[in-house]
């Protein structure tokens, strides 16, 4: 019974804190769709290229990937094999803000804010609900 919650916990771990370096043939990679049996379609940081990624059975029922998400590949892992791939997850971005202060954090994957963040003065209506209006209170 220990066995499947120790290898949980090392895959968070794993997923959780980012590497020194990035080997060759491996690059940060945004998802961009699910295509079902454990693959994926993502986008390398120059913006042109889709490619067609598997997830390792290390990482399946353990990890969720969401779209919009990133992922780390490799893409020499298929370069022998004849088949669609285009290359293998070889880890998952949990903690994007660790990963992106490494070095090698593509700079074309900035990070968008979202509006309340850029306008002043609206933080004290995050959280709250809308006033109520009065003509729906018939009385």
């Amino acid at each position: 019974m220990g066995r499947p919650k120790r290898n949980l916990l090392a895959t968070a771990e794993e997923t959780s804190t980012p590497p020194a370096t990035l080997g060759e043939g491996q690059a940060i990679a945004r998802v961009k769709k699910a295509e079902g049996n454990n693959l994926y379609s993502v986008e390398l940081s120059s913006g042109e290229e889709s490619l067609l990624v598997e997830l390792p059975s290390r990482f399946r029922s353990q990890i969720w990937i969401k779209r919009g998400g990133y992922v780390v590949v490799d893409t020499s892992a298929f370069a022998e094999r004849d088949n669609k791939l285009d290359g293998e997850i070889i880890n998952v971005v949990r903690d994007e803000k660790h990963w992106r202060k490494q070095a090698y954090w593509p700079s074309h994957f900035v990070k968008k804010s979202t509006f309340l963040e850029d306008s002043e003065g609206d933080e004290s209506i995050v959280g709250q609900m809308p006033p109520a209006e009065e003509s729906d209170q018939d009385g």
